[in-house]
């Protein structure tokens, strides 16, 4: 009898776990990467190359770290366009110390500095000044690229738009490796588990949640809105900035439109991971699947041989089919 019993209730534990599984809300987004990576395995046969693959996940990098700051801010309802500008100066300022004989400890500090000041000056601004964060940021992406230029050509316009990134210690953020595998892999995989731990398990990533689903509630229950929302600001620029060195060193050298761009990659991504505009829902491994996704996508243009205007076209249905994907989630009568 329990022999039977057992029999039975095998294929209902199995329909248990299915269930449970299809209900994740990363799901729906991780069949569709399965997918794409299948279409593409029979599309090239280069596609599923070793060397590819890591080419694939040292090119998402960047965007999966910027992609952690800024699902933290679309949590909380904002937007950061800024995160390009701020990758590019913060790469900048640091060869540039480099560039001046200033220990690497020194430039990366400057370079870190840069990256944490333009984020709470973000979140200043929309805090205490009340100006709409998408303003603030599109203007902080034109300040963030002036400096660059400032700080590649100097006031005079004389000197070399790339400025070299001496130190191979630093270099080898962006272009070293742990055996086969880049360091920026090890990076972005280290830093996506810390986050997601930090959301799920400390009390202020349950704050940056609850900014999101109803600010007036949080502010009345307690919650110090403000703060929250510079935080994740802050923090966003901290990653932006590891991501400029990263991209600095993947070259070895800092560029004027290093980041151009990135901004689409990294909010497309966030959003195809799950993430709400209206903010109080998202994850970070959601958005690390969905910046795998856009990766994925880029890699494909080129094995396929789409043209650049074609590959600039496709990236802006993306991110509209991305976006028309967050209004249809939202439950009736959200906005």
């Amino acid at each position: 009898m329990t022999t039977d019993m057992q029999t039975v209730s095998k294929p209902g534990g199995r329909r248990n776990l299915l269930t449970r599984l299809l209900r994740v809300r990363e799901m729906g987004v991780f069949i569709a990467l399965v997918t794409l990576i299948v279409i593409m395995s029979f599309a090239s046969p280069y596609f599923l190359n070793v060397q590819n693959i890591f080419n694939i996940l040292r090119g998402m990098s960047t965007v999966g770290i910027m992609a952690i700051g800024m699902t933290m801010i679309i949590i909380t309802g904002g937007i950061d366009l800024s995160i390009g500008s701020i990758l590019a100066v913060s790469g900048m300022v640091t060869a540039r110390l480099l560039y001046h004989q200033l220990p690497p400890f020194a430039a990366l500090i400057g370079g870190f500095g840069t990256g944490f000041l333009i984020g709470a000056a973000n979140g200043l601004i929309i805090t205490k000044i009340k100006v709409n964060p998408f303003i603030t940021t599109l203007a902080m992406l034109s300040i963030g690229r002036g400096l660059t230029y400032l700080l590649a050509t100097g006031l005079q316009g004389a000197v070399a738009s790339n400025i070299p990134m001496r130190n191979q210690a630093i270099n080898f953020l962006g272009n070293g490796y742990i055996g086969p595998v880049p360091f920026p892999v090890i990076e972005m995989a280290v830093l996506v588990l810390i986050f997601s731990l930090f959301l799920k398990h400390t009390v202020l990533g349950r704050q940056i949640y609850a900014v999101g689903s109803n600010l007036e509630a949080a502010r009345l229950s307690g919650v110090n809105v403000d703060r929250v929302r510079i935080f994740v600001y802050l923090l966003t620029g901290g990653l932006c900035a590891l991501a400029g060195i990263m991209d600095g060193g993947l070259l070895s050298t800092a560029a004027t439109n290093a980041g151009m761009g990135k901004e689409l990659d990294v909010i497309a991504g966030v959003v195809i991971g799950g993430a709400s505009l209206a903010g109080g829902e998202g994850t970070i491994i959601g958005a690390i699947i969905g910046a795998a996704i856009m990766a994925i996508l880029r890699n494909a243009f080129v094995l396929l041989h789409f043209s650049a205007y074609m590959q600039t076209i496709a990236i802006g249905v993306v991110i509209i089919l991305a976006v028309s994907l967050d209004q249809l989630r939202k439950p009736s009568g959200r906005s």
